[in-house]
């Protein structure tokens, strides 16, 4: 069966990375919209199997100054209202909660770098149940509240909605599960002027991935997956 996945993508190097094989093991095609360069239509969204909104430097209360942000607004909304699958990553994951009219704001203060979730009853149910006690990458400042339809996943001391679901087929994350640790160079260096201007050493982080990110990868890959198994693909058509 062949299925499409849509992935919204705003750096080139933030990519769907250790996704990528789980779906196309899956027959899915992937197909990239670059944000602010290709458009960003009702059609497709909603044509496809699945949507991705991966993360970005950007934020939600930006749309001024980076217009895309309505377009992305506008379809991750006609999406979710309707319950089609739907993933969302950091930026991704505050889009969804803002197309729901939850409020999305800036925190004042970063999460970056590799540190634990606190699973919630309900996370430590979900497709999230592996993460109990593994680090995960974080790279964030801005905030989503839970939207009411949702069920809050997981939280950190300093940010406490960390991940949400809507029934099994929305999913939104505020941490980083898909980056690939052994590409964790291009985050260092795409991301150098926040880093620096947060006095936040990038030798830590590299030495975080390189501890951390096999069995990080491990259990994200059991996340996906199980997450991944649950979806059902309403626009699934045969190979010719």
């Amino acid at each position: 069966m062949s299925r499409t996945a849509l992935v919204i993508r705003h750096v080139h190097f933030e990519n769907l990375g250790i996704l990528a094989p789980l779906l196309a093991e899956r027959g899915y095609r992937s197909r990239y919209l670059d944000a602010g360069v290709d458009a960003i239509d009702d059609a497709p969204v909603s044509g496809a199997d699945l949507l991705v909104v991966l993360g970005g430097p950007v934020g939600v209360g930006d749309a001024a100054r980076y217009p895309f942000l309505d377009d992305e607004l506008r379809t991750v909304a006609a999406r979710v209202s309707h319950g089609d699958p739907t993933l969302g990553i950091c930026l991704g994951a505050q889009l969804i909660a803002a197309a729901l009219g939850t409020a999305v704001t800036p925190t004042g203060r970063i999460e970056v770098g590799y540190a634990p979730l606190t699973l919630s009853s309900a996370g430590e149910d979900s497709v999230l149940s592996p993460l109990r006690d593994t680090p995960v990458l974080h790279w964030h400042g801005d905030q989503f509240d839970i939207p009411d339809e949702a069920a809050l996943l997981a939280e950190t001391p300093g940010f406490p909605h960390q991940a949400f679901a809507i029934g099994h087929d929305v999913l939104g994350l505020q941490f980083h599960l898909e980056a690939d640790h052994t590409q964790i160079e291009r985050w260092l260096v795409g991301h150098a002027h926040e880093l620096a201007s947060h006095d936040i050493d990038p030798s830590a982080i590299r030495a975080d991935a390189e501890r951390y990110g096999p069995r990080l990868a491990e259990r994200a890959r059991q996340v996906f997956t199980t997450w991944l198994d649950g979806i059902e693909p309403p626009h699934a058509e045969p190979d010719e």
